[in-house]
């Protein structure tokens, strides 16, 4: 780590000093790492540091290393960045996210100085969940949809989550299933031109869930292709993080229930005033829809994958039957 990088983290967590430096991960492809900086003196013991390095030859674990895909990266940390300076704040504790020390956007790096989560309480990440686990990330996703209902920004992805169509033309032409892929289009429309569109995080796995000690509660993270959308995108790319076959087929209507029965409290709790019958037919609806549009991505991107089981390919089944 650099002497300026060390002053600028020093600054924004009013820090004497940097005690100790661990990485967590390195970002996808190798555009740079996160770290967590131990600090002596300041407003914490330790800040999470999301330090962007832009690679000169990138190496993407499936071997997807265009042009396109390299813009399409860059765009998404400008985007998390937006997303941190000008919305974050009004998310509360039940749709927990970092609070931001600093934000630096410079043409061959960015970097974003943030709370630990670890320190604020949520210190636990999960590889596995029970259905109670799961039902405070559902919460999560809930409270979030319900805070940015019918918001607009223009400085996020006008269609959020990372594998929307329009961004993703490569993985498109490289499908196996041609019915999916002539449909492809028509269920992308149909998402887009749902009456109810709120913010989806973009990205809403598992991994991307940082739980309490005794797993109740969640805050989220990695904000990258958050934009605008149905509210069922994150909700179906969720379900799909954690639960196998034979799990979504059995828990599907229990989970789908507590995620719309926490909605409707969460609407009302943040003044928004809406026809809660009216979304919950429409995005009821809209599910098979996410799921299907997900399961085209994978289809190009990388046939053959886990997620790719009986109860996906009969979503598929109907959505194209639905189309016809």
């Amino acid at each position: 780590m650099t002497e300026q990088l060390k002053s600028i983290i020093l600054k924004a967590t009013q820090a004497q000093s940097i005690i100790q430096i661990t990485q967590i991960q390195q970002l996808w492809s190798g555009y740079g790492q996160m770290m967590r900086c131990t600090l002596a003196g300041g407003i914490q013991p330790s800040a999470v540091v999301k330090h962007v390095q832009f690679p000169e030859a990138t190496n993407h674990p499936r071997g997807w290393n265009t042009n396109l895909s390299h813009q399409r990266k860059l765009k998404s940390y400008h985007i998390e960045m937006s997303w941190y300076d000008s919305l974050a704040t009004r998310c509360d504790k039940a749709c927990r996210v970092p609070q931001i020390y600093h934000l630096t956007d410079q043409s061959h790096e960015m970097l974003m100085v943030m709370e630990d989560l670890n320190v604020a309480g949520y210190p636990i990440r999960k590889s596995e969940v029970s259905k109670i686990e799961m039902k405070a990330c559902l919460s999560w996703l809930a409270h979030f949809h319900a805070k940015f209902m019918g918001v607009r920004h223009g400085k996020l992805w006008d269609m959020g989550t990372y594998w929307h169509l329009a961004t993703r033309p490569d993985e498109l032409a490289a499908m196996n299933d041609r019915p999916l892929q002539g449909a492809a289009s028509a269920i992308d429309q149909t998402l887009t031109n749902a009456k109810y569109q709120t913010l989806v995080h973009g990205d809403a796995k598992l991994a991307n869930f940082c739980f309490s000690v005794d797993g109740l509660q969640v805050a989220g993270v990695d904000f990258q292709y958050v934009g605008h959308g149905c509210g069922m995108k994150d909700v179906a790319y969720f379900l799909s993080s954690c639960l196998h076959e034979e799990d979504l087929t059995h828990c599907e209507s229990e989970l789908l229930t507590f995620y719309f029965e926490v909605l409707k409290k969460a609407l009302t709790q943040y003044g928004q005033r809406i026809d809660f019958e009216e979304i919950q037919q429409e995005w009821s609806y809209l599910y098979d829809y996410a799921w299907a549009d997900f399961y085209r991505f994978l289809d190009g991107w990388s046939p053959g994958h886990w997620k790719m089981h009986s109860y996906s390919k009969n979503i598929r089944d109907r959505v194209l039957k639905d189309l016809s």
